[in-house]
């Protein structure tokens, strides 16, 4: 009888009470009829598994009626408790982990290469294909049709590639831009660094290391042909052979190759050690070893895709096609836009509530017509009401992407105050109230008024609601939500609602051409006034509504001036092509076709600029293709930096093929760094409701058209997959024994340990790229520097071996329980910052770590080396945890600890830069719950902070009273360092003030750019962006709309009331030392 299993997490939880427990009973259901139960290891494959299978079924009835054991497959229930075909055979038993311990064999059906790639495809995007397969929507198929023959067909040209094509295409090297202010040394470094550069090369295979000295503007090959000169002086005669065409470099310490033969002061890796003064290590790799990873992924893709062959098949005969359908144009249809109420059901208010249904039809957040509204209805859950809600906008008018929004609403009288409600929401969301009555939300739903096709929708449709509401309601109408309907249809209040025909013939809205021809005819026709320059007045004021941030709101006057004076906004500030477009009335089909037309010979934006062209004010279809025509002249690079936001606005296209998914599959599947953030990025909100289906159609076609890349990524994937089981097993062992905690705490620790030197976690935690830098290769756990943490969620510290370079070792946490898209955010954001202070030559030592969410509020984050936390640092130096926050020289003391001489003058200048940098950054980013223990100083001196939890503005409270009133966190111990430790230092802390103000007016600079990456992330579900009320907090803090001198001003006076509120900071950093020293 085996041990009771009741501590148990699941069955396939590895546990050191299972130490002895190494089989597993699985009941096997034959296509014969016939049952078998067996016991199998836990840890065998699925292939190992089907081979005992087959031994002992053969001393069962029916054996022979199997037939090949080559042809079957098992299925099982998974975790999700959805049906899954186990195809790949080398996933282990324990790493499927069925919902019950029991397999079903079937018979394969199709090709086996097919089977197991849609099988691995689906594991890996947590989501079965079967599932998209069975989706009864003909967008959906039209979609993954498209996208299989596009994927195909980018890996037929990858088969066509030689090794250094795709090596350049995969691992593009990260390049300066050539003759920029970023692509020389910076003007601070000494002349002795521009005229040489010492290089550590390491040789492939070997101990052996040669420092050199070259000149910066030196080729990798000429680099290469000095380290084998050097190499054959040390290793003699019989070493000739070796050439410099028969190696390539690579960075040492990861995957990113000097491809080319650009000047190494133009590659970015080298240009970094020279800014942070490191010795640069490069390593020469053979190009064979390259080529044979080249010659795996093409036999990777060999094996599902078939080589494009030189000669192209003979053309099938054409098809017979019956008579074309005869379709409407939507500008011939004048009668009044309106759509039939039928009936609500599941509809979830209190029994005296009349419930009512409003409807608006929104182009993005812009209301075209006075919404529609139904008769109130009584009754329970069902509300009948059959009625025609006609809408005052005729058919005609309507633009391309209009969407119907609709709220279903509950009226009741006035009430005082509620002691108890059923409705825990009620009052928070009370939107309106008049004649006595109050209206409260209680469901929303949004629809697209033409289809994927551009066919106006007819006939009835049931959508089923979403009951969350966000902060801010148009009408108490959510225009920005998805126009997905809740797929969780059982508790969803449903609508039921039908779309008129207004003609016998489908009516579809006119293609781009005759777009084009009605704005030439309106611009022939002598009605229409010929388009007159504005005079000087007009001038004036233009410029000065276009300077205004995005934020700034337009009145009806301002839109009617942009819209006469299109021509000269198109001169004179092509960058204020956004405001152009809120001030099209897009209810007039007219001035559409004249935008079209305007927007065909409007100049090129930069990337930047057509950023903001995304947003959800922007949903004509035409103008985001011109914003994503734009954003291709993104570098990979600068491409990498918005890709989160680039993401997100994937929320805000209403159908599966757009531009911009186009363009981010087409830049992923040829690089493959970016490929790498895409997955993560749409796999990490798989779980979404509103985003499922479209983030993995999404996925599975980049799988498709990036097939070696997947087995890389399933690898990450089974490795997040075991954390998540170790992380579980600690918060079981914690939550069992809280009285004996330092006890507890050693069982819990070996007990992690124990399981992560079973087997099955050793194999599958090693060899695999860091989720968190794609081009990190880790090579396995060093088990005994690895622990948790003891914060509430348990974080796992991770300590791998990098497996490109020996001795060299990276820290990883692993959290599980929190949602790290905030702090994801917030560290882009910080090196967005970093870049553009760069790009003015002002370099302020920022350390923006990685941070990775992977899955429903799970993810990783990147162990800064070499560094401590300021509570750390001030605990160590003195023995009382209430007075170590009021030791200034415990800080200064430990910078003098690690450096001496030269070396502490250094890092006091980096504790300057990297505390200006950071002073401004949290001043702008309103970033709260600032405490000793999320700042942290590494010993070479950069300050940095950790743990973005309140942003813009949001700062904790206790008892009602803000805790922290300072901007930003500026203490006595830091002027301290900034000064020498010498009091009356003022130059240097002049030139830190200095640094500060610099930064700050470069952010200004660029304040419509952070405004806009911040308004672009509004629909991501982040507690503490929800609104463009949440955005106005920048604005502010940069001091938009003021000149530079006033904004100047407000920060001086913000510098000043954080120097003289110091000691708040230190009240509150002795409140929570004390707590600290207590907790341990």
């Amino acid at each position: 009888m085996p041990p009771a299993m009741t501590d148990l997490m699941d069955l396939w939880a590895a546990h050191s009470q299972l130490s002895g427990e190494d089989l597993v009973t699985v009941d096997f259901l034959l296509p014969t009829g016939i049952y078998i139960q067996m016991d199998v290891p836990r840890e065998a494959t699925i292939q190992h598994i089907k081979l005992l299978l087959w031994k002992h079924a053969q001393s069962y009835p029916l054996f022979p009626a199997l037939g090949e054991m080559e042809g079957h497959m098992f299925e099982c229930v998974n975790q999700a408790a959805v049906h899954e075909e186990l195809e790949d055979e080398t996933r282990r038993l324990c790493d499927v982990r069925p919902f019950w311990p029991m397999l079903k064999l079937v018979t394969r059906n199709c090709g086996r290469a097919e089977r197991l790639l849609d099988s691995k495809i689906g594991v890996l995007i947590g989501k079965g294909l079967h599932e998209l397969d069975a989706l009864p929507d003909q967008e959906v198929k039209d979609f993954r049709s498209k996208m299989f023959r596009i994927s195909e067909e980018k890996m037929q040209r990858v088969q066509l590639m030689t090794w250094s094509e795709w090596l350049q295409a995969c691992f593009s090297p990260q390049l300066e831009p050539p003759g920029g202010a970023t692509a020389a040394i910076d003007a601070s470094n000494d002349k002795q660094a521009e005229a040489s550069l010492k290089v550590t090369i390491h040789f492939d295979q070997s101990q052996d290391t040669a420092s050199l000295k070259v000149c910066p503007s030196t080729t990798p090959s000429e680099l290469m042909e000095q380290a084998l000169r050097k190499w054959l002086t040390t290793h003699g005669p019989e070493e000739e052979g070796r050439q410099a065409q028969q190696y390539i470099l690579r960075v040492s310490d990861r995957l990113e190759f000097l491809c080319g033969d650009h000047p190494l002061i133009q590659y970015k890796h080298i240009k970094a050690c020279l800014q942070s003064k490191e010795c640069p290590h490069l390593t020469l790799v053979q190009v064979s070893s390259v080529k044979d990873m080249f010659n795996k992924e093409i036999s990777a893709i060999g094996a599902v895709v078939n080589r494009k062959s030189s000669n192209p098949p003979l053309p099938l005969p054409p098809k017979k096609r019956g008579p074309p359908q005869v379709n409407t144009c939507v500008w011939d249809v004048p009668s009044p836009f309106k759509i039939v109420l039928i009936k609500g059901s599941k509809v979830n208010a209190e029994e005296t509530a009349k419930i009512q249904v409003r409807a608006g039809l929104f182009h993005g957040t812009e209301l075209l017509c006075k919404p529609a509204v139904s008769c109130e209805s009584s009754g329970r859950s069902e509300h009948v009401w059959n009625l025609t809600l006609e809408f005052d906008i005729v058919v005609s008018d309507l633009p391309r992407m209009a969407r119907l929004c609709f709220a279903v609403y509950a009226v009741m009288d006035k009430v005082k105050k509620r002691k108890s409600t059923n409705s825990s929401h009620i009052n928070k969301y009370q939107t309106i109230r008049k004649a006595g009555k109050v209206h409260y939300p209680i469901a929303w739903v949004n629809t697209m008024v033409f289809d994927y096709k551009g066919q106006l929708k007819t006939g009835d449709i049931i959508l089923h609601s979403w009951s969350s509401f966000p902060d801010e309601l148009e009408e108490m109408l959510n225009p920005i939500g998805t126009i997905q309907t809740n797929p969780y249809t059982e508790n969803a209040t449903a609508l039921h609602i039908q779309f008129p025909e207004y003609s016998p013939h489908p009516i579809v809205f006119p293609p781009f051409d005759k777009i084009l021809e009605k704005a030439s005819e309106i611009a022939g026709s002598s009605e229409c006034s010929p388009m007159g320059r504005g005079g000087k007045k007009f001038h004036i004021e233009l410029k000065e509504i276009m300077e205004r941030d995005p934020l700034s709101q337009l009145c009806e006057n301002e839109k009617d001036l942009i819209w006469t004076l299109r021509y000269d906004c198109m001169e004179n500030f092509p960058q204020s092509l956004p405001k152009l477009l809120l001030s099209v009335k897009w209810s007039k089909h007219e001035d559409m076709a004249q935008l079209q037309a305007l927007l065909q010979i409007w100049p090129k934006l930069s990337p930047r600029d057509a950023l903001e062209l995304l947003d959800f004010n922007y949903p004509d279809q035409y103008v985001r293709e011109y914003a994503v025509g734009c954003l291709k002249d993104m570098s990979d690079d600068e491409l990498s930096q918005y890709l989160l936001q680039l993401v997100q606005v994937l929320r805000y296209e209403p159908y599966y093929d757009c531009a911009l998914t186009r363009f981010l599959l087409d830049r992923a599947q040829c690089t493959r760094n970016i490929g790498h953030f895409l997955f993560w990025y749409l796999r990490s909100e798989i779980h979404m409701p509103a985003v499922s289906v479209q983030f993995s159609l999404i996925l599975e076609a980049y799988c498709r058209g990036s097939i070696p890349h997947i087995e890389v990524l399933k690898k990450q994937v089974e490795a997040l997959s075991k954390l998540k089981s170790v992380n579980e097993l600690i918060k079981l062992g914690t939550v069992k024994n809280v009285r004996s905690r330092t006890k507890e705490a050693m069982l819990t620790k070996e007990a992690m340990m124990a399981c992560l030197r079973q087997s099955g976690y050793t194999e599958t935690l090693s060899d695999l790229h860091s989720p968190l830098n794609p081009s990190v290769l880790l090579s396995g756990i060093n088990v005994e520097k690895c622990r948790y943490m003891d914060s509430k969620m348990k974080p796992l510290w991770i300590v791998y071996n990098n497996k490109l370079l020996g001795g060299d070792t990276l820290g990883i946490i692993f959290k599980n329980g929190d949602d790290l898209r905030q702090d994801m955010l917030t560290l882009q954001i910080l090196r967005l910052m970093d870049l553009l202070w760069k790009e003015a030559n002002l370099d302020l030592r920022i350390v923006p770590y990685g941070c990775l969410a992977t899955g429903d509020r799970s993810g990783l984050i990147e162990v800064v080396s070499s560094a401590d936390t300021i509570a750390n640092i001030q605990l160590t130096s003195s023995n009382v945890a209430a007075a170590a926050a009021f030791n200034k020289d415990a800080l200064l003391n430990w910078l003098k600890d690690k450096n001496s001489g030269d070396a502490l003058e250094k890092a006091i200048e980096e504790f300057t830069l990297s505390c200006a940098g950071y002073c401004v950054a949290t001043y702008v980013l309103g970033i709260g719950d600032r405490h000793s223990d999320n700042i942290m100083v590494r010993s070479t001196g950069q300050l940095f902070h950790i743990d973005f939890g309140h942003i813009l503005g949001n700062f904790k409270s206790k008892f009602g009273i803000k805790r922290e009133r300072v901007p930003f966190i500026l203490t006595h111990d830091f002027i301290h360092v900034i000064q020498q430790g010498k009091t009356g230092n003022t130059e240097k802390f002049g030139s830190f003030r200095s640094y500060c103000e610099q930064a700050y007016l470069i952010l200004r600079r660029n304040g419509n750019l952070f405004i806009t990456l911040f308004a672009l992330m509004l629909t991501a579900g982040l507690p503490e962006l929800t609104s463009v009320k949440d955005i106005q907090y920048l604005k502010d803090s940069l001091a938009l709309g003021k000149t530079d001198e006033d904004a100047l001003k407000q920060f001086r006076q913000k510098f000043d009331e954080a120097l003289r509120e110091s000691w708040t900071t230190k009240v509150n950093w002795m409140a929570h030392n004390v707590v600290k020293d207590n907790r341990s």
